[in-house]
């Protein structure tokens, strides 16, 4: 049997010779979309804290973060290589000296193959191309920019408050891709105002920009958020985890099998959320998708030539 998806983990191994471990780090980032250059509500479904649900305080420096994951992968798994992630917020929304401050001191973490820079596609700007490119040749190390997609409604954009558009995401992957670095597009697969004409048009934007890899999202109810408060008042219904199933092979089916999948479901403490994948693990919600993979006989790219 063909395989399902490509793993984010065998590409990484493919590439580096070994397996690679991602560790969050937590720097003093914001968003345009909560500070009032777009917004002061920030996206319906993102939390006060933002997405790192696994950062560690922003008063430990990042070595200090790093080091403490770094031993704890090495005693567990042995490990040799990492990508320091910058996950929460937008790690380009920060002022100029910082963004390169930390952007060099993580370059040069003992071990440190990649930096993985979380952020808004309205938030890359040629200076960030420009000092991340040099960073790439002064300290050997990889470049992956993860752009929030979520979906390529734009109207659906706007009901989640994302104060960007499509094209936005286009451009923004394009000058990424043009300057060498890596791309990774994030989806969220189960928006209730999508349909899943717009899972194939997601899966369009994703093959012609020519991402290296994407994060596929279920979407939760995190606490303290509009989306917990437009639930509250009934205006908006979650889809079944069937339907989610589905929406995800139809998007797995429609993408170029060379496209790396770094993660199908959501990942989320219960403490941080109301609702969240379908009161089930991850893990458990990742099985039922590759059990009934299985059972349709479907893989990554099945259907890239009828789009």
């Amino acid at each position: 049997m063909s395989r399902l998806y490509y793993k984010y983990s065998d590409y990484l191994e493919k590439k580096y010779g070994e397996k690679v471990y991602k560790i969050p780090l937590n720097i003093p980032s914001y968003c345009p979309n909560r500070d009032g250059n777009k917004s002061l509500l920030g996206c319906i479904f993102c939390a006060p804290d933002g997405a790192g649900h696994e950062n560690m305080p922003l008063d430990i420096d990042i070595e200090s973060q790093y080091d403490t994951m770094r031993q704890l992968l090495i005693k567990k798994y042995k490990a040799q290589k990492y990508i320091a992630y910058f996950q929460s917020y937008s790690n380009t929304y920060i002022q100029n000296d910082k963004f390169i401050y930390y952007m060099k001191k993580a370059a040069q973490l003992p071990g440190c193959v990649a930096l993985a820079i979380s952020t808004r596609p309205d938030c890359i700007e040629q200076f960030h191309i420009d000092i991340l490119r040099e960073i790439k040749e002064k300290y050997r190390v990889d470049i992956v920019i993860e752009l929030g997609m979520q979906s390529s409604n734009d109207n659906t954009l706007k009901i989640l408050n994302r104060h960007h558009t499509a094209t936005d995401v286009i451009k923004a992957s394009e000058a990424v891709k043009n300057a060498g670095f890596e791309l990774c597009l994030h989806i969220i697969a189960d928006l209730p105002w999508d349909d899943k004409d717009d899972i194939l048009n997601d899966a369009r934007i994703i093959n012609s920009v020519k991402a290296d890899s994407i994060k596929v999202h279920s979407l939760y109810i995190a606490k303290q958020t509009e989306l917990e408060r437009m639930h509250q008042r009934g205006e908006v219904c979650l889809l079944s985890l069937d339907e989610y199933i589905d929406r995800v092979i139809l998007l797995l089916e429609n993408i170029d099998k060379d496209i790396a999948i770094q993660r199908l479901v959501s990942r989320v403490t219960e403490d941080k959320s109301v609702i969240c994948t379908w009161s089930r693990s991850w893990r458990k919600v990742l099985g039922l998708i590759e059990d009934e993979m299985i059972k349709r006989e479907s893989f990554q790219g099945k259907n890239i030539r009828k789009l």
